[in-house]
């Protein structure tokens, strides 16, 4: 049995080796977080969080895999960090939240940098880009946001579509969400809603399915979009843009953007500065 000495002596012992763990495990967190680019290849798997439902950006094949832009730009980089590709399918809403939870390392999902977004997550410079729009039947006209009251437009849930539209819309604009691109346009095609938000690159595919029926009511905006990170991780996002900087300037990037999108890739991605 220990005397109170001793007690004391053992208690003030173990209290400093426990305040000493403490101060290297907060002193870990950050060097965790810089080291983020070593600990993908230490683990030999690059999780990439992907969409499936923002075709010809993010679609999935005859095997149920994940297809499209978004997926050969993963696929690029999984080969360009030396590591095995693994696929986190998410939903639009869900992106930043997992990430946010450690359950994909980037995404690659079609994200567009805005500034709202800045303050939770961090981009590498723009891989891809797309114009926000509102495509409705022909018989539609709408010539400004003041024509927005004359129409129910469908829209994806928190989308850059959505916060566009929203920023502009006049009050008592009839505005109706949906868990996605597909959910709104699909919507439109079957008259739950009178217009539906989505990519210029969707609105042609619609186009040329559906000839003379649909025409772009209105261009939103231009968005680019950015490999997605959590804030600090420094190293990591270096690579990035390193990884972006090399197959722009190669072409690899311009190349598949082309096959899968039908377009060259835009000023935004080839020369963002300008």
């Amino acid at each position: 049995m220990r005397t109170p000495f001793q007690l004391g002596k053992f208690l003030s012992t173990n209290l400093a080796l426990f305040g000493a763990a403490l101060a290297m495990a907060a002193a870990a967190a950050p060097a965790m977080a810089d080291n983020a680019l070593q600990a993908i290849k230490d683990r030999g798997t690059l999780r990439v969080g992907i969409m499936v439902d923002w075709p010809p950006y993010a679609t999935s094949n005859a095997r149920n895999e994940p297809a499209g832009y978004d997926a050969d730009v993963a696929q690029l980089l999984a080969d360009h960090l030396g590591t095995k590709l693994e696929y986190v399918v998410m939903t639009g809403p869900n992106r930043i939240p997992f990430l946010l939870t450690d359950k994909a390392d980037v995404l690659i999902a079609s994200l567009a940098i805005t500034p709202e977004r800045q303050k939770q997550v961090d981009f590498s410079n723009p891989y891809s880009a797309a114009s926000m729009v509102l495509l409705g039947p022909e018989k539609n006209t709408i010539e400004s946001p003041q024509d927005f009251l004359k129409y129910n437009i469908g829209v994806p849930r928190a989308s850059t579509t959505d916060l566009g539209v929203t920023k502009v819309a006049p009050e008592g604009t009839r505005l109706r969400r949906f868990d996605d691109d597909a959910s709104a346009l699909q919507a439109m095609l079957v008259g739950q809603v009178d217009v539906a938000g989505t990519s210029s690159v969707i609105a042609a595919d619609t186009q040329k399915r559906f000839p003379g029926k649909y025409k772009v009511q209105y261009i939103i905006n231009e968005q680019a979009m950015g490999i997605t990170i959590q804030k600090d991780r420094p190293e990591l996002l270096a690579e990035l843009n390193e990884f972006i900087a090399t197959n722009v300037a190669n072409g690899k990037l311009n190349e598949i953007f082309e096959k899968r999108v039908g377009m060259s890739l835009p000023p935004s991605v080839t020369n963002p500065q300008k």
